[in-house]
C-alpha cells in the first residue's frame, strides 16, 4: 500500500493510526495538514454516523491499527466472543492477543518503524524466536520468549542504524530489549491499559454480535 493510501485511511477514520512510522510524528503527516476526510467534499460537514456506521468505523480503526485483513480480524473477535465473558474482560483479551502477534511484538520492540514493516521483515525470515526462525506474523509470543534478529540479517542496511535508534526508544513494560545483542524478551503478558488504541472496543463486539 502506498504512503498516500495509508494516510488517507487515517484521514477517513478521523484519527492517527500511525501506519507510516516516523512520518506520522513529523510535520509532513497529512492528518496535521488536512485533518478532514479525503476527497473534494472532505471539508464539508457530514451527517452523524448511524449506530452501525459507528461500530463499523471502530472496527476499521482497530483493524488498520494492527495491520490486519478483515478475515483475520474477524477470527480474533469471534474467538473472544465465544468465551462470552464481560465486555471489559473481552476487550482486554482481544488487545492482549493482538499485541502478542509476532509482527506487533517486533514493532513494539523497536525493531521496525511500523507494523507493516514488521510483518514484511518477519515474512522474510529475519527473526528468531527462541533461536528458531519464525516467518508467521500471527505467531503468538508468550512470557519468556526471546526474539532476536537473525545473525545473518544484522549486516543488512535496514538494521545498520538500529542500535542507535533503540537507544532513544523505550519499549512497553511487558518487553525488554538488549541493544548489544539486538534481542528482545517477553517479560510478561501485554497490559490492555498500557496499549490504549484510539478505539471503542465495545462497539466492535456489538458489531459482531448482530
Amino acid at each position: 500500500m502506498k504512503i498516500d493510501e495509508k494516510c488517507k485511511i487515517c484521514r477517513r477514520q478521523g484519527v492517527k493510526l500511525f501506519l507510516k512510522g516516523e512520518r506520522c510524528f513529523s510535520s509532513k503527516c497529512p492528518m496535521i495538514r488536512k485533518p478532514y476526510p479525503p476527497g473534494q467534499k472532505g471539508k464539508k460537514r457530514r451527517k452523524p454516523p448511524s449506530e452501525y456506521g459507528k461500530e463499523l468505523t471502530e472496527k476499521q480503526k482497530l483493524k488498520y491499527w494492527y495491520n490486519l485483513k478483515d478475515r483475520q480480524f474477524q477470527n480474533y473477535v469471534r474467538e473472544i466472543l465465544t468465551k462470552r465473558g464481560r465486555v471489559e474482560d473481552a476487550a482486554s483479551q482481544l488487545i492482549q492477543k493482538l499485541e502478542r502477534r509476532l509482527d506487533n511484538t517486533v514493532f513494539r520492540l523497536g525493531f521496525a518503524s511500523s507494523r507493516a514493516q514488521a510483518r514484511q521483515l518477519v515474512s522474510h525470515r529475519h527473526f528468531l524466536v527462541n533461536n528458531i526462525v519464525v516467518n508467521i506474523s500471527s505467531f503468538l509470543v508468550k512470557k519468556g520468549d526471546k526474539i532476536k534478529i537473525r545473525p545473518s540479517s544484522t549486516k543488512k542496511a535496514m538494521f545498520q542504524h538500529l542500535p542507535m535508534t533503540l537507544k532513544k526508544y523505550t519499549p512497553p513494560s511487558w518487553l525488554s530489549v538488549n541493544i548489544e545483542k539486538l534481542e528482545g524478551e517477553v517479560k510478561d503478558l501485554p497490559k490492555a491499559e498500557e496499549v490504549l488504541p484510539p478505539v471503542e472496543i465495545s462497539a466492535i463486539f456489538e458489531l459482531y454480535s448482530r
